[in-house]
């Protein structure tokens, strides 16, 4: 299973004609992208669950939310999938990102609510290292290099400014992410490269995993 030329040509071509008029006179092309898209996630989702527990994948709507946004383009040029872990025990989420010239493969804890963004705070303050040893391994360094996310120009209320772990409690998203080339994404061994990347990302969402499924004193926190 493959992503095809076609698929990244309908997106290249959509977003220099992002109107209702050419979409709908392009409406095959678009079925035929969103099949191609839509069978790719579902090998991932296969490929996946060899090594882990996902409860599904979504591929997102092309159509694009404008109320409240100055671009009125009505169509994105891009295939986005989240691929979510199953039960309440294992967190973190997948995402894979088809888009021409900007793909990539992405995961982890994007706008946590405020409930587990100050349990994550909270234990980074507590112990860095722990978090920092995934960070810093060879293979989290080759697939993903570091973590990312939005970040506070200081210190959140309540924690210390001094904090050795202050450049982990200032982020408000703690995501990675690798880029591919078009000729990677319509390339045969994309799939395996999908699934290699996302299994890369375990080590950090088991850890995460247990963090926001314990306290401080490593008690549950589930029923």
């Amino acid at each position: 299973m493959k992503i095809q030329p076609a698929t990244l040509q309908f997106l290249t071509d959509l977003s220099v004609h992002n109107n209702r008029e050419w979409f709908q006179a392009n409406k095959g092309r678009y079925e035929a992208a969103q099949e191609n898209v839509k069978q790719f996630a579902l090998a991932v989702e296969s490929a996946l669950n060899e090594t882990d527990h996902l409860e599904k994948a979504t591929l997102f709507r092309i159509y694009r939310d404008v109320r409240f946004s100055k671009d009125k383009s009505p169509y994105k040029n891009n295939f986005g999938i989240g691929f979510s872990r199953a039960t309440k025990r294992l967190r973190g989420g997948y995402y894979l990102h088809i888009e021409p010239g900007a793909s990539f493969v992405g995961g982890g804890f994007w706008q946590p609510n405020a409930d587990d963004l100050k349990r994550i705070r909270d234990e980074f303050a507590a112990d860095d290292k722990p978090v920092r040893r995934i960070i810093a391994d060879p293979v989290f360094q080759q697939y993903f290099g570091t973590l990312r996310g939005d970040e506070l120009k200081t210190a959140p209320r309540g924690y210390d400014k001094d904090s050795p772990a202050l450049d982990l409690i200032r982020k408000k998203s703690f995501t990675v992410h690798r880029s591919f080339t078009d000729k990677e994404v319509t390339g045969d061994n994309f799939l395996q490269e999908v699934k290699r990347t996302f299994e890369a990302m375990r080590p950090y969402f088991d850890y995460m995993s247990m963090v926001l499924t314990t306290d401080l004193n490593g008690e549950s926190l589930l029923d």
